[in-house]
């Protein structure tokens, strides 16, 4: 027979595409826009969850179990989809015969598993066998409508193996001559295949291990130099993680085999992985497509691709596995122990996941199959037991509950920066490491993490390296108030802006204030975040909205608490331990206990997480991030002036003229510049905060009790029983504020209430500035702050702005969490 590549395809429908009445009619279609050209040889999988329901079966039979009652479901599967499909036609009768007959076998032959109690490899796979049998002759005989040649081929005849039922090992030359004989004899003929089964020397039925209907259509394709494989199944082809555990998985439009063996063997179940080898020795394409989306074009693998941009063509995963650690002093410059180890564990047929060995021979560490991991430690306890009893192994351990994380991709050989971004990746969001392994080759990194963080992993992989699906950020939310809605509606606004210019996409995940809290899986609108808080949350409970936040295990997480309550500041720490940012304008926690502050910036950076508080101090003037760089750089601050207070700067910008001291703080307090006391303001607490920050950051280790505040009131004012009361007494003490008043600017001075930090001493009073001084032209509710250090001595470096107010605030809050998210 001819050898050289021919137009014809073999095309392969997966358990989905089988398993309806629709997705059979559209595998028809398919099949007949094929045969326009060339007629395609079509390899048939058992209907979708048939394999698992023979197995059980048989388990089933095996323990003494009843039956019966699935296997008449299964039958009745079915022959439902075969009636609806031929009803009235003459075949109708002929199909539902055979199915009876099928299924009479079946019966049979579990009968007999239930009086053995026993159901051996070969058994099972005589079961097993009768899924692709049932499926394919029923769709071979629904294809005798359209296509009057269609001919149902048991593979079994044509596809030879050994005896290792289960997982069979084929004999390729048989298999060729007899695949070309049998297709060079039917060739006029639209051939429909049984995938998965084949049989040995005797005759016997043999599988070729689960997703072996890949295989089947591989051997055939390779045996006939097809033009071209095509799997079909339910998904967009391969995609660039798993769409069930990452939402922004994207399908690849190509991969080179070995792209794909590599994803395939560490989960990527879209296709099998032995069945690319006939494809890949014969260089034959194998094209992923989807039988609920026949337009889109899929992924094809061959050998040819073109280069690509990314540096990894996805992540794959193995969601279960468990790892085995043998070690010893006894191993060390030893040659023969891992050869003894890996041939045992070959011989048991046990397979090995991922291997790593330290580079002093010390240990080894493999992974494998949780069901094998108690067999293999028992297995490696047999086979050194003299080691184990001179000590100079250590007994195995086992090591359960953990999945395995692959990035491949041909472009990560000799890419400098590859490991780093993804242990960055995981080390930023708290993802441990417990074992790594690299081949030579450089096409997969695959590590070993806690199964619980794997989906978390996953994500945020996803996000460091296909940075043009933008990272998502996920968003707490504490606080319902002016700030927190002013935040939420800001974040909408620039919801496009952030993803076209920052790369980010934020998701509200929870939102909590003192009455109700309200989580959502999906993301909570922006638009209508009120309303779900209202209608689908539940009683607030700040101490189960962080542990609720925790048990997400979600990449890239800000808790951003818009609060004034000390309630928040005691979970910070926890917070930061799981490995999540905080974004807060609450500057509670960094002006109390000086311990407590240095304990969440320790915290922070143990953890590798960002602690931002820049509306702690200024609002959203750039107060805090402006010191810090100015330290950071090597500059030394030499002195700090500022007025911090907007409330107090609107009050002396405006007391002036014939303006009395009383109005114009009743003015303040009618524009929503105090607090509800005024005192609360003009007291300066708020302000010996904000300064009090300020020094700390500045390296100054000081408690509040050392900040010195000069009262602007007198004792009557501070001491009124009452709002009223306190301005009855401010009225009252009017003479006393025009003195001030008066005696400055008969000096031509103004005055501020100016809060200082030099030599370590923080102090803050009232003085009276000259128009020399850059405090002097301040206006409005704006707050100063001018940094004098060795390198801006002559001129000091002055910050001016807005310093109070929902917009700024909140606006400064909105670029905490953008710089969050550029980490």
């Amino acid at each position: 027979m001819n050898h050289t590549t021919i137009a014809m395809k073999v095309l392969k429908f997966g358990g989905t595409t089988v398993g309806s009445v629709q997705n059979i009619l559209t595998l028809l279609n398919t099949i007949a826009e094929e045969a326009k050209t060339e007629r395609p040889v079509i390899v048939l999988s058992a209907m979708s969850g048939v394999t698992n329901a023979l197995a059980s079966l048989a388990d089933a039979a095996a323990a003494g179990l009843h039956f019966a009652d699935q296997l008449e479901e299964l039958e009745q599967r079915h022959i439902a989809v075969a009636k609806e499909l031929l009803i009235g036609q003459q075949l109708e009768e002929t199909v539902i015969a055979q199915l009876d007959v099928y299924f009479d076998e079946l019966r049979h032959l579990l009968q007999h598993i239930l009086s053995l109690r026993e159901v051996t490899p070969k058994t099972r796979d005589l079961v097993l066998s009768y899924g692709e049998r049932c499926a394919t002759y029923t769709v071979s005989k629904v294809a005798e409508l359209h296509f009057a040649e269609a001919l149902f081929v048991d593979a079994s005849t044509i596809i030879k193996t050994d005896s290792s039922f289960g997982h069979a090992r084929v004999n390729t030359e048989l298999t060729n001559r007899l695949i070309q004989s049998f297709y060079s004899e039917y060739k006029n003929h639209l051939l429909f295949v049984t995938g998965f089964i084949a049989s040995d020397n005797h005759g016997q039925i043999t599988t070729l291990g689960r997703g072996g209907s890949d295989y089947t259509a591989a051997l055939i394709g390779a045996a006939l130099s097809c033009s071209e494989i095509q799997i079909w199944s339910d998904v967009n082809g391969m995609m660039t993680a798993d769409p069930k555990m990452v939402k922004k998985a994207i399908p690849l439009t190509e991969l080179s085999y070995t792209e794909a063996m590599e994803l395939s063997y560490f989960g990527a179940r879209v296709i099998y992985p032995p069945s690319m080898t006939p494809a890949f020795l014969h260089r034959i394409p194998i094209v992923i497509r989807n039988i609920t989306n026949p337009a889109f074009q899929g992924t094809i693998i061959k050998h040819d691709t073109q280069k690509s941009t990314s540096n990894i063509k996805g992540i794959s995963s193995v969601n279960d596995t468990s790892i085995i650690n043998l070690q010893g002093s006894g191993m060390v410059g030893k040659a023969g122990y891992s050869g003894r180890l890996f041939s045992l564990l070959s011989r048991e047929q046990i397979n090995i996941i991922l291997i790593t060995q330290a580079s002093s021979e010390h240990s080894i560490t493999f992974a494998v199959n949780p069901a094998d991991a108690v067999k293999a430690k028992q297995l490696i306890e047999q086979e050194f037991e003299l080691e184990l009893q001179a000590e100079k192994l250590e007994a195995p351990t086992i090591e359960q509950n953990l999945s395995v994380l692959a990035i491949v991709g041909e472009n990560m050989k000799q890419t400098p920066g590859i490991s780093g971004k993804l242990f960055h990746a995981l080390g930023r969001n708290g993802i441990n490491v417990r074992a790594i392994a690299q081949g030579s080759s450089e096409y997969n990194i695959s590590v070993i993490i806690s199964k619980e963080d794997l989906r978390k992993a996953l994500n945020t992989v996803h996000d460091a390296f296909f940075t043009e699906l933008k990272k998502t950020l996920h968003v707490f939310c504490l606080g319902t108030g002016n700030i927190s809605t002013t935040l939420l509606r800001q974040l909408q606004e620039h919801h496009n802006y952030l993803q076209q210019h920052n790369g980010i996409q934020v998701k509200l995940m929870g939102i909590s204030n003192s009455r109700r809290m309200a989580f959502d899986a999906d993301g909570i609108p922006l638009n209508s975040w009120q309303q779900v808080l209202e209608t689908a949350g539940e009683p607030a409970d700040l101490q189960e909205f962080v542990k609720l936040m925790q048990l997400m295990n979600l990449p890239n997480c800000v808790l951003a608490d818009n609060t004034a309550s000390p309630a928040p500041i005691s979970f910070y720490e926890d917070v930061f331990r799981s490995n999540i940012s905080i974004v807060t304008c609450n500057k509670i926690g960094n002006s109390s206990d000086y311990q407590q502050y240095k304990s969440f910036k320790d915290t922070a950076l143990q953890y590798g997480v960002d602690f931002y508080y820049e509306t702690n101090v200024g609002a959203g003037l750039p107060i805090v991030r402006t010191l810090k760089d100015l330290m950071m750089s090597g500059d030394r601050i030499l002195r700090i002036e500022a007025i911090l207070s907007g409330t107090i700067s609107f009050i002396f910008n405006n007391f002036k003229g014939n303006a009395s001291f009383h109005d114009v703080v009743k003015l303040a307090q009618e524009k929503g510049f105090t607090e509800p006391d005024p005192r609360d303001d003009l007291s300066g607490l708020d302000f010996m905060r904000k300064m009090l920050i300020l020094a700390r950051d500045a390296g100054y280790p000081l408690e509040a009790s050392d900040v010195q505040i000069e009262n602007i009131l007198p004792p009557s004012c501070l001491q009124a029983a009452s709002v009223p009361a306190f301005y009855t007494e401010l009225k009252a003490a009017e003479d006393y504020f025009v003195q001030m008043k008066e005696k400055a600017e008969k000096s031509g001075n103004v005055l501020r209430y100016i809060g200082s930090l030099e030599d370590g001493q923080v102090k803050i009073s009232l003085q009276m500035v000259d128009e020399s001084h850059p405090f002097y032209t301040l206006s409005g509710s704006d707050n100063i702050i001018s940094f004098t250090t060795d390198r801006y001595k002559e001129r000091p470096m002055v910050v001016k702005g807005p310093g109070a107010g929902a917009e700024v605030t909140a606006a400064g809050v909105f670029a905490d969490i953008v710089n969050v998210g550029s980490h």
